[in-house]
């Protein structure tokens, strides 16, 4: 066999793939997608006169917005993110090149927080750039709209089937491990020693507090290095926006594992709370509420629903998402301006159906502000559903997705009730007995 025959042979196979996938995309015209998106990113939470500031004698980046911010890195990452999407659905045939949907084909709906409407409108520019699209949202601005962020249900028969699910996953002894192994290597990045906080308070104990859940409701678990969350949060965020790598760690060499680390310290609390289903379902359930009704909504083409780090970090497990990895990712579940995908295609067969995929811009191409394109895209990750069988295609029976979130809905809202329930009893026994106090 010559060589020209034997590299025509190995190019003929290494296309088969691609032709396959091209099939299958028009055995099932797209007719809707949603995108739960986390924010891109934001300045740090804590201010540059705040205690985050005494933990390193070193000069944090100087951040060109107000804490909690989107940055400009961050503004114009999501306008790349959004001109990729425009092609991509723009080869799916659900947008015509330079032509503006309709208003009731498109939603963009956020929390009332700068950080997440900003985010929202950078990618509808990117997404629709002849298109003034409105950004809804209903709460004032910097103030929580309880789809995104409700109130954590507050009462014990809820904290005790938490606490029976996280003791029940076996997870304690690697989280506290992990926790301790960043903590190390934060305190190192950061010279810490050398710090006013340290001069003033001593070392920060972080191992000699157990891993506990919040006695009053609230996200995430208590921790015994709490006070490292700001500084992991804060240092990671550098990393985006530093493309010198020497300068992002104050002057330290770290590999990508350690940034895996550093960054894994304002994970893990919130992570591993949703690691089972109660907690994850009591508060992802007014979000995959909207999200259920916005897929049964005929007439919607593109709904955009602008959260947090929290609402993907409930919303995937609340729905049964089996465990994944990711590629180029310094952060392991929830990547900042990660973008849970779900698409509504319809079967030759005549029935409906769904895929669900992560989209997130890879560390790389966040340092870099890599044009994103069909040529060149961010990383995609397809998510499997625990439960339900996906076809030959990898895809779902659409009624059987909806089914599945209506039931964590339910599930969720049932624990609201109780706590609304026993809140009213509580209230009633006190004017009894108010009553009989009178009497």
């Amino acid at each position: 066999m010559s060589k020209k025959l034997i590299v025509i042979i190995l190019c003929l196979l290494f296309l088969l793939p691609v032709t396959s996938q091209a099939a299958e995309k028009a055995e099932y015209p797209l007719k809707q997608v949603l995108i739960l998106s986390r924010h891109n990113i934001r300045a740090p939470l804590a201010g540059r006169d705040s205690t985050l500031a005494k933990l390193t004698p070193h000069t944090w980046f100087d951040w060109q917005c107000a804490p909690g911010e989107l940055s400009p890195r961050g503004a114009e990452l999501e306008l790349l993110m959004g001109q990729y999407f425009r092609q991509w659905l723009e080869q799916e045939s659900l947008l015509t090149h330079n032509v503006s949907p309709a208003a009731e084909e498109v939603r963009f709906y956020t929390n009332s927080f700068q950080r997440t409407i900003a985010t929202a409108r950078y990618f509808a520019c990117g997404l629709l750039p002849l298109s003034d699209v409105t950004i809804e949202y209903h709460q004032e601005v910097n103030a929580a709209d309880p789809v995104f962020l409700p109130a954590t249900p507050d009462n014990e028969l809820y904290r005790q089937q938490v606490q029976r699910e996280f003791d029940q996953s076996g997870i304690k002894n690697d989280l506290q491990q992990r926790g301790e192994r960043a903590c190390k290597l934060l305190i190192e990045a950061l010279d810490f020693d050398k710090s006013a906080y340290a001069r003033k308070h001593g070392p920060i104990d972080y191992t000699g507090k157990a891993i506990t859940l919040p006695k009053n409701g609230g996200l995430g678990l208590k921790t015994p290095w709490g006070a490292l969350i700001p500084a992991s949060d804060a240092l990671t965020l550098q990393y985006y926006e530093e493309e010198n790598d020497l300068a992002a760690a104050f002057g330290h060499q770290l590999t990508s594992k350690d940034w895996e680390d550093i960054a894994a310290l304002k994970e893990l609390g919130i992570n591993s709370l949703f690691y089972e289903p109660t907690a994850a379902k009591a508060l992802a359930a007014p979000l995959l509420a909207t999200i259920s009704q916005e897929l049964d909504n005929g007439q919607r083409k593109i709904t955009f629903l602008g959260g947090h780090d929290v609402n993907l970090a409930e919303v995937l497990p609340a729905l049964g998402v089996e465990d994944y990895t990711l590629a180029g990712s310094i952060e392991a579940k929830t990547p900042i301006g990660a973008k849970l995908v779900i698409e509504k295609r319809q079967g030759k067969d005549g029935e409906e159906y769904a895929g669900l995929s992560l989209v997130y811009a890879t560390a790389q191409q966040l340092r870099h502000r890599t044009p994103l394109t069909l040529q060149a895209p961010p990383a995609r990750v397809p998510l499997r559903l625990k439960g339900l069988t996906a076809n030959a295609d990898g895809l779902y029976h659409f009624p059987d997705l909806q089914q599945r979130i209506q039931s964590a809905v339910q599930e969720g809202q049932r624990w609201q009730n109780v706590a609304s329930n026993l809140s009213q009893s509580d209230v009633q026994r006190h004017h009894h007995g108010k009553a009989r106090r009178k009497g």
